[in-house]
């Protein structure tokens, strides 16, 4: 097998009696991750602040556990990690961050507010969860970290200037987890997806190349995990081409976004 093709994770293909942890189930890519993951037999834990909506996935199904939290609230995290705790044996064997904000902004019309917002559920939230998770994981020495991230973290984009930092954000830091906890046992993932409809989404007003459902994103992210992968981008005919644009000079590559977008 070359280095380009090597399995990076230990791949995740059997779920049956597997523990998952989403935050971020309410809705999207979280919530139909859930779905796909206990249609495979896992145990999965659903976390978000919409309280009813995680209820309504679990109305008349074993195998899911309703566990609400807010991301920027830290006691409401620990105290998530304690419900998590008495689930599982010792730690999940996934953890997937899917909590996230997205507000069109550009930067003429600067808003500090919106732009600490994005921050604080995009970015900070994970960091929020990691600091929950990171202990149990490595006293078990397995288990698996996702982070959703973006193709709009490869380079800046128009209407991106609160989303697109964040999960920039979450690319690096998911490397830097990759390069200190893989060596201990962990799996680590980023996951970039195009554009899927949710309610996200929804507040685009151009429209969105190659646009796929939540339901279609969710099997391309268990198709990665079974193939040990560390980064996931689909669908790739449109992100393979946004993440080559990443090794375009700068001037090809501003000339390229506002041709392309008209911004």
């Amino acid at each position: 097998m070359t280095l380009l093709h090597a399995k990076l994770n230990p791949p995740l293909s059997h779920w049956q009696g597997k523990y998952a942890w989403i935050v971020g189930a309410s809705s999207g890519i979280g919530r139909a991750t859930a779905e796909a993951l206990h249609a495979q037999g896992a145990q999965v834990i659903v976390s978000a602040r919409d309280t009813d909506a995680l209820h309504e996935l679990a109305q008349g199904r074993e195998r899911f556990v309703v566990v609400p939290l807010d991301v920027t609230e830290p006691e409401t995290l620990a105290a998530a990690k304690l419900k998590v705790q008495a689930c599982v044996d010792m730690a999940p064997d996934l953890v997937l961050y899917c909590a996230g904000r997205y507000l069109p902004q550009r930067a003429t019309e600067f808003n500090l507010l919106e732009m600490q917002k994005h921050l604080a559920v995009n970015y900070v939230g994970a960091l929020h969860l990691l600091d929950a998770v990171i202990p149990m994981l490595l006293e078990a020495g397995r288990g698996h970290l996702a982070l959703v991230g973006s193709v709009a973290g490869y380079r800046g984009l128009p209407m991106s200037l609160a989303y697109g930092p964040t999960k920039a954000a979450l690319n690096n830091l998911a490397e830097n987890l990759y390069l200190d906890l893989h060596p201990l046992g962990l799996g680590i993932s980023i996951i970039n997806p195009g554009f899927v409809d949710t309610p996200l989404t929804v507040q685009n007003s151009f429209k969105m190349p190659a646009l796929i459902t939540p339901e279609e994103a969710a099997r391309h992210i268990l198709h990665g995990w079974k193939q040990g992968q560390f980064e996931m981008n689909f669908p790739r005919r449109f992100t393979r081409w946004v993440k080559l644009m990443r090794c375009l000079p700068d001037s090809w590559y501003f000339s390229a976004v506002r041709r392309v977008t008209g911004m």
